[in-house]
Parts: C-alpha cells; sequence; structure tokens
C-alpha cells in the first residue's frame, strides 16, 4: 500500500450501479417496491437477468427510469422528491457521478388495512377529552 494516493480509473459495472439505485430507493418512506414486469419480469427477476420497474442507461449519459409502487395514503410528489434526492446522493457518494436524468412513475398504489386510521369526523366543536389529547395543560 502507498502512502500517496495515485490517480487512476475505476470500473463500476452496470450491475453495481443498479444495486445502488435499488437499494436508495427501496430505502426511501412510502415505497413498496418496483412495479412492472408482469409474469416475465418477474421471472427474469428471479434469475437475477433483470430488475423491473428500473432501468438505467450509462452511455451517453447516466440516466434512470423508475416505475414504483407506492403506499396508498401518502402524498406521491413527496415521494418521488425523496426518491429522487435518495438516488442522487447514493450515485454522487457510491460512484462521484451524478445522473443526467431521473424519471420516477408510479406505477401502482399499494393500500394495507390497518395501516391508515379512517378520519374522524368532527364537528369543529371542541370535546372533552381534547385538551388532555393535546399535550399541552393551557386551557
Amino acid at each position: 500500500m502507498t502512502a500517496d494516493p495515485m490517480p487512476g480509473r475505476s470500473l463500476v459495472s452496470k450491475r453495481a450501479i443498479r444495486e445502488v439505485v435499488r437499494t436508495a430507493v427501496l430505502s426511501v418512506y412510502g415505497v413498496s417496491g418496483f412495479a412492472g414486469g408482469g409474469p416475465a419480469g418477474r421471472l427474469l427477476k428471479r434469475l437475477g437477468l433483470a430488475q423491473p420497474g428500473l432501468h438505467l442507461e450509462v452511455e451517453p449519459a447516466l440516466t434512470i427510469d423508475l416505475r414504483l409502487t407506492v403506499a396508498y395514503g401518502l402524498p406521491i410528489a413527496e415521494v418521488a422528491r425523496q426518491v429522487e434526492a435518495s438516488v442522487r446522493y447514493a450515485l454522487r457518494h457510491a460512484i462521484d457521478r451524478e445522473p443526467e436524468r431521473v424519471t420516477i412513475r408510479i406505477g401502482k398504489l399499494r393500500h394495507e388495512r390497518g395501516l391508515a386510521p379512517a378520519p374522524e369526523a368532527h364537528s369543529g366543536e371542541p370535546r372533552p377529552g381534547d385538551l388532555a389529547d393535546s399535550g399541552t395543560d393551557v386551557a
């Protein structure tokens, strides 16, 4: 090992970039997974040949196309903004390169029972337990 760093080049495979992007996308709150592919896409995913819902091009410029499944009830625009920021940050720190374009499409919304409580009907009048439930002690 040398004491002084030597300038050089490194080769990053398309598969490694895909894995960095995949991890960054799935770490965002509200993203349930990737959408698309159908039966053929699921088969390719099992074989490790493709990731349905994630397409990237390296040449001439790094471009990323995502098709996602998002949890129902969350603001889609905010989830998409968080996904883009997460992908750009991960790539900048992993390979010191930023994508020229990140395209995000929402393929499906996933609703799971028991995740979001139904909104309560409220007449606008204060109820007896409202002050105690608010966490304040000012009347």
